[in-house]
């Protein structure tokens, strides 16, 4: 008889007043950065901000393209430049934002699966989680300790 595997995942919804000041700003400023979001087709911003070990905060937002498949997240793009400019500084925190253009209501948006795979990517770099907070309508945040809580069988963990 074959073996059940149960894979569960503990994420915290905290109010705005129960963040850290740091959150707070982290998240203030993919507010900010997705509004300059390059989506004429799907109109739809996201903007992500990353905050290294050294205290310096990286933004980014996604850059749609006629060819849908090539355009690119916000995450990944953050990521990359993060990796490209500030290689032996890790990320410790990325808050992510989304909403329709000219809509008020924040969008709850989770990493695509090709976000969640260069997340686990970096963390697997840095041998360090990546603290993510997700802003909800309600201006709830979702604070997720990991990348492992919404990517639980990661691609690199096949073999083990």
């Amino acid at each position: 008889m074959g073996k059940k595997i149960i894979i569960t995942a503990e994420l915290e919804e905290l109010s705005w007043a129960e963040l850290s000041e740091e959150d707070q700003v982290l998240l203030t400023e993919a507010k900010k950065i997705s509004e300059s979001a390059y989506a004429p087709y799907s109109n739809f911003l996201v903007g992500a901000a990353a905050l290294l070990n050294s205290g310096l905060v990286l933004k980014s937002n996604n850059q749609e393209n006629v060819s849908f498949p090539v355009g690119v997240c916000a995450e990944r793009s953050l990521l990359g430049y993060a990796g490209a400019n500030h290689a032996e500084d890790p990320v410790k925190k990325l808050a992510i934002v989304a909403k329709r253009r000219g809509e008020k209501v924040w969008a709850t948006v989770s990493p695509c699966g090709l976000c969640r795979q260069t997340i686990s990517e970096v963390e697997m770099r840095f041998d360090q989680p990546i603290i993510l907070l997700i802003l909800k309508p309600n201006g709830n945040v979702i604070k997720v300790p990991g990348i492992q809580s919404l990517l639980p069988f990661k691609f690199e963990d096949l073999n083990g």
